[in-house]
């Protein structure tokens, strides 16, 4: 009876794989027909392919910095993303740390979970971009609503990865330490922490290359400055198509480095 169940649902993953991959090859084809459609009379194709290695060759084989941009002032952009998704990171993680707790269910009430889980899934929904755009609404354009907007996001996400690494802890510890007469705190330090924090902390760090990508994307979109700026004058303002290049390597090679400082973190925390 086992086996024909087990089959049964393979079955049915089959097959929704099979649907889901139809659906994305129409939409696909529709896309793509569309493109064609509504470009045939408007643009010119060989122009485009031509401009396009074109610009892309000066761009990726020709980058230079020019003098808009002297190298302690991209040194101090850099710094100021770097700052700007630190903050962001520590202290939605500091304020999601609390939060998951009220979303594990082996330790808060089921309708307390559900609320939190209900909330963060909705803010979770929507893109950091587009809630920075909302608080520089209320609180004007700038580095305020860029903090508000990352960190709101970020509490969002940790949150649900955080309760989900308290739920790893065994339901028995934490009722044996209630009968022990522990208290909150107490189920906090003797067993939260002592089990999830290096879950917490992979994550959290994970949580912070992703604030630094978009501490650079919202440095163009809400002016909070950043390298993300000085890219978009570049781009935009100066048309300087080398300087573009030269602020998307030094993006590249920063990110690269964020990569494999969080190799090593990740191997150093399996080893202990």
């Amino acid at each position: 009876m086992k086996n024909h169940t087990r089959i049964d649902r393979c079955r049915l993953s089959r097959k929704k794989q099979y649907t889901l991959s139809l659906v994305f090859a129409v939409l696909f084809g529709i896309s793509i027909w569309g493109c064609f459609l509504l470009a045939q009379e408007t643009i010119n194709w060989k122009d485009s392919w031509h401009n396009l290695l074109h610009y892309g060759r000066i761009l990726f084989l020709q980058p230079k910095r020019s003098d808009h941009l002297p190298i302690g002032e991209l040194a101090y952009s850099l710094g100021i993303s770097f700052a700007l998704s630190i903050l962001t990171t520590i202290g939605g993680a500091a304020i999601a740390f609390f939060l998951a707790l009220g979303a594990a269910r082996n330790i808060a009430p089921l309708a307390v979970v559900k609320i939190i889980r209900i909330i963060t899934a909705v803010i979770r929904s929507i893109p950091t971009i587009i809630w920075v755009l909302v608080f520089s609404v209320t609180v004007n354009i700038g580095t305020d609503a860029a903090v508000i907007g990352m960190c709101f996001h970020s509490i969002a996400y940790l949150v649900k990865v955080f309760s989900e690494s308290f739920e790893q802890i065994n339901r028995d510890t934490i009722d044996a330490l209630r009968a022990c007469g522990a208290g909150f705190s107490g189920i906090i330090t003797q067993a939260v922490i002592p089990v999830a924090a290096t879950s917490i902390i992979s994550w959290t760090f994970f949580r912070f290359e992703i604030n630094f990508i978009n501490a650079v994307a919202i440095g163009a979109a809400a002016g909070s400055g950043g390298i993300g700026y000085y890219l978009f004058m570049a781009g935009n303002l100066y048309y300087d198509i080398r300087e573009v290049g030269a602020i998307t390597y030094t993006i590249f090679g920063t990110v690269i480095l964020l990569e494999m400082l969080s190799l090593r973190l990740r191997k150093g925390i399996k080893q202990h």
